[in-house]
């Protein structure tokens, strides 16, 4: 603490309120901002901006919980510290959800997400060629899916997929029993003939292709979720056909980045996520 707060620092109570002060100098912090409205869903998101002139890269943050659950401030927020302190704005958001929305309702939503902090850039002092989608689980899958569409409106600089589907068929052969989430995100009553034309639909590996952003997937090999298989497979198949995948593997590690933290030897993925994204959207 420098001497102009120690001179009015009179007290315990002073000191602490000086302190979030100084601490919220640092950056900008946004609550509950809606980004769309549509099918009487409401849809909002929380972000940071970090201090200074900017413009800075986004990253754009997509929650799990299968597809049915979740929100913007859960299983994902083990993140927002480590890209906060290496200056990234960010921004966490809600999508609709399964049963009540089926898909795609859940990746227009991050389409949507994209389009608003491309068309907020001046106000919020980003970089609009510089975002990033960052999604975990189900939100792995959505990000991987919008990410590898690479549709115009809604193109980003990178895309981090933790743990998350990409091929639904192989997936289903895998998973015994399968997991009811599948069926109320699709509104399907089995994997069968009739339904396989919807999974191949909503699975990303479809869509590759040499021109999609770079992929970095982060994938625990004890996976008992969601099959380390996925990511495999996704990224050998997207460097064969010329775009560029990482994988990193966390060996031994289970679903989900809430299993990892308190396991220190799992978390080098933070330091090794903010790594890829700086070199990456620095290009």
């Amino acid at each position: 603490m420098n001497t102009g707060l120690l001179a009015i620092c009179r007290n315990i109570a002073a000191c602490v309120t000086l302190s979030l002060l100084a601490t919220a100098a640092k950056g900008a912090d946004f609550k509950d901002v809606i980004y769309r409205n549509i099918d009487g869903a409401r849809l909002a998101l929380d972000g940071h901006v970090p201090e200074g002139k900017g413009p800075f890269p986004a990253v754009i943050l997509v929650h799990g919980g299968g597809w049915v659950a979740g929100d913007k401030q859960q299983y994902i927020t083990y993140i927002f510290q480590p890209l906060s302190d290496a200056s990234f704005a960010w921004f966490t958001i809600n999508y609709r959800l399964a049963p009540q929305y089926k898909f795609p309702a859940d990746a227009e939503d991050v389409e949507a997400a994209i389009g608003w902090v491309k068309a907020n850039g001046t106000r919020y002092k980003l970089d609009p060629n510089r975002v990033a989608l960052i999604g975990e689980s189900s939100g792995g899958h959505l990000v991987s899916f919008v990410g590898a569409q690479n549709r115009k409106e809604a193109r980003v600089a990178a895309v981090v997929s933790m743990y998350g589907i990409h091929d639904f068929i192989s997936a289903a052969v895998a998973w015994k029993p399968l997991p009811v989430e599948i069926l109320q995100l699709f509104g399907i009553r089995s994997v069968d003939a009739e339904s396989a034309a919807t999974l191949i639909k909503a699975s990303p590996v479809v869509y590759i292709a040499k021109d999609m952003p770079p992929f970095l997937l982060i994938h625990g090999s004890k996976d008992e979720d969601v099959p380390y298989e996925q990511s495999v497979e996704m990224c050998e198949k997207m460097n064969k056909a010329g775009a560029r995948c990482d994988l990193i593997t966390l060996e031994g590690a289970p679903h989900g980045m809430d299993h990892w933290e308190d396991h220190p030897e799992f978390l080098w993925y933070k330091k090794a996520l903010v790594d890829w994204l700086r070199k990456t959207l620095s290009r």
